[in-house]
């Protein structure tokens, strides 16, 4: 059975992310922008079409008894509401362990205010990002992050070894956490493929369980 691993539709946070949420300084506090972050952040109309795409694509992937999984975030579970829509009660299944970094007290603030407000963090968030650590209750993605996706992944080889399809809708570091995992890749080298490109919204990774190792064997992008 197949694993999908698929980054959320395009956000309206993606479509104006230094025009409209990191202003400097930064009109409201760490717990407000994470609340913004989560519960407020839709999909944009691009990300609307992305989704009905999706809906086309995944189609023939789902089986008699898929198990969809979204993050806490609204965009994740507007996404999957569209592009799954015929699931049946009780589906999609909300889960924090697909959830975003948590930027903690840093969220949405600009680099120069983040350095000036936190100078003793300003080093690893330079040259270390994966192993900075959000101030303020945020995440770091080599500690937190990373072992939020190995339970997820350990949840989704259940459902595998059960004969299920698994979908995950989920976000850009979460899914950076999630190919270290599968792909048995260090996190650095998966960053630096990043830094070339990120995973673009909608996308999807296709994995399957061999010989008890989870295997990539495809990328489907959106064209929209």
């Amino acid at each position: 059975m197949t694993l999908l691993v698929i980054r959320h539709a395009e956000s309206v946070e993606n479509a104006a992310k230094y025009d409209g949420f990191y202003r400097d300084p930064r009109p409201y506090g760490g717990a407000v922008a994470h609340a913004i972050s989560r519960e407020v952040v839709g999909l944009t109309p691009r990300g609307f079409r992305q989704a009905q795409w999706l809906a086309d694509v995944l189609t023939p992937f789902l089986g008699p008894d898929p198990r969809v999984f979204t993050s806490t975030y609204r965009r994740t579970i507007d996404t999957a509401a569209i592009a799954v829509p015929d699931l049946p009660e009780g589906w999609p299944q909300q889960s924090a362990l697909l959830d975003e970094q948590h930027y903690g007290d840093a969220t949405y603030m600009s680099k120069r205010e983040l350095y000036e407000t936190y100078p003793e963090l300003a080093q690893d968030r330079r040259y270390r990002k994966h192993v900075w650590t959000a101030p303020g209750g945020g995440e770091s993605l080599a500690k937190d992050v990373l072992d939020r996706a190995a339970r997820f992944a350990a949840q989704a080889r259940a459902e595998l070894c059960a004969r299920r399809t698994v979908l995950a809708f989920t976000h850009q570091t979460a899914a950076v956490a999630l190919k270290c995992l599968l792909e048995e890749r260090l996190l650095p080298e998966i960053l630096a493929d990043e830094r070339k490109g990120k995973m673009p919204n909608a996308a999807i990774l296709h994995y399957e369980l061999r010989d008890d190792r989870f295997v990539r064997v495809g990328t489907t992008l959106s064209p929209i």
